[in-house]
């Protein structure tokens, strides 16, 4: 990390390595909230019965909130003030996420938690899109170095939510659960008003430069879809595949939680090691045909060493995903990019519908492994069908 941080105002450039603190403590606890919500709504929803098709349902309206909101929430980040665009959202969703506790005790399971899902996606996606795209304006020179920090701080978020979540329900009830994740976003909140000096964004007008998708964005975006479906086709099956083909309990559970989380963490370390011995678009398909092997070797393991494989998938997103973030910063102004992040996660988002919607639809009917196949040889496919056109140009890209 630079030891001096650059913050960005309408009016000049402050440099104050207090406020990259600040807005990692944000993302800190920002994602034990948001993932800690999803990992408890998941679980609960299977441990009571519904299925993984009610996590999938749950999942499918969290994916069309998000596919509409998406493209408004990058508007917004590149028109409004960042800072006060996530500030606003970590309160909304701590209303949210305290109004669900309140709602627990008298409202049957599902419906609480479906009509809670609506409401935090929306707030989800403007605080997911604004905290994303203030990061060039908080971070040090090295781009990559603070993308990767960031992303390690949110997956070591994401690890300490798999484990509080994972030991709270045996001894507490989901309403205190909720309450403890709901504190999380209030200190998110209190983090970022805590940076000094206003707005990062401020005088940022959405006009002011039109955002171009050319090609190169296109095959990058298709990159991110890809690699957020293979994320989402593990929140879905992940607690089915844990409780109906282990024969899992919600200790098992966290386990795969934080075994993902873990991987997570090394991806995001690594990624500063490796931009400078491999091309994004190359470090892009060896992911992809990385993830299709994992996914497929799920299906003749057995635990623990199924740990090692969910360990591996979550190492490979991280690194891939923060590999696009930084390349899609590198390639879109400041001004346009919250419309640019919109775009492209409306485009994973679509993806994640569609994946949704099947495992909706199939339900129960088949094996959490067999989709994972599935997806599998689907991403293997595409990975060599990219492999083909860029041996066609020259290069062999993708390690199959």
């Amino acid at each position: 990390m630079s030891r001096e941080v650059r913050f960005h105002y309408a009016k000049g450039t402050l440099r104050e390595p207090r406020a990259f603190i600040g807005f990692l403590a944000s993302a800190l606890s920002a994602s034990v909230g948001r993932n800690g919500y999803y990992i408890a709504c998941s679980w609960t929803l299977v441990e009571a019965g519904y299925g993984s098709a009610s996590v999938a349902t749950l999942l499918a309206i969290v994916s069309v909130v998000e596919f509409v909101a998406s493209p408004l929430a990058g508007a917004m980040a590149d028109r409004f003030d960042r800072r006060l665009l996530n500030i606003a959202a970590d309160v909304s969703r701590f209303a949210v996420m305290l109004a669900i506790a309140c709602a627990l005790p008298y409202l049957d399971l599902f419906p609480a938690i479906w009509c809670s899902a609506i409401p935090f996606a929306l707030c989800d996606r403007v605080a997911l899109t604004s905290s994303q795209s203030m990061i060039p304006l908080v971070a040090g020179g090295d781009l990559t170095a603070s993308y990767s920090i960031v992303f390690f701080v949110t997956q070591f978020g994401c690890l300490a939510a798999a484990l509080l979540v994972g030991a709270l329900p045996n001894d507490h009830s989901a309403t205190v659960v909720f309450v403890l994740l709901a504190v999380c976003f209030l200190v998110s909140a209190g983090s970022l008003s805590c940076i000094r000096g206003g707005s990062a964004s401020g005088e940022r007008k959405v006009n002011g430069l039109a955002l171009n998708i050319d090609g190169r964005l296109v095959r990058l975006f298709a990159v991110y879809a890809l690699l957020y479906g293979g994320a989402v086709l593990l929140s879905v099956m992940g607690s089915s595949f844990v409780f109906v083909e282990q024969k899992g309990t919600a200790a098992d559970f966290a386990r795969v939680e934080a075994a993902w989380s873990a991987g997570s963490l090394i991806g995001a370390a690594l990624l500063s090691r490796l931009t400078g011995t491999i091309s994004p678009h190359a470090l892009h398909l060896m992911v992809l045909g990385l993830t299709a092997l994992a996914l497929m070797a799920l299906v003749p393991l057995r635990a623990p060493w199924t740990l090692t494989m969910f360990a591996a998938l979550g190492f490979l997103y991280n690194l891939g995903r923060v590999s696009v973030e930084v390349t899609l910063q590198s390639r879109v102004p400041d001004r346009a990019l919250g419309r640019a992040k919109g775009a492209m996660h409306s485009l994973a988002v679509g993806l994640g519908f569609v994946i949704f919607s099947i495992a909706t639809v199939l339900g129960d009917q088949a094996f959490p492994s067999t989709i994972f196949l599935g997806f599998a040889a689907s991403l293997r496919r595409c990975c060599l069908e990219h492999q083909r056109r860029s041996a066609r140009g020259g290069s062999m890209t993708c390690m199959s």
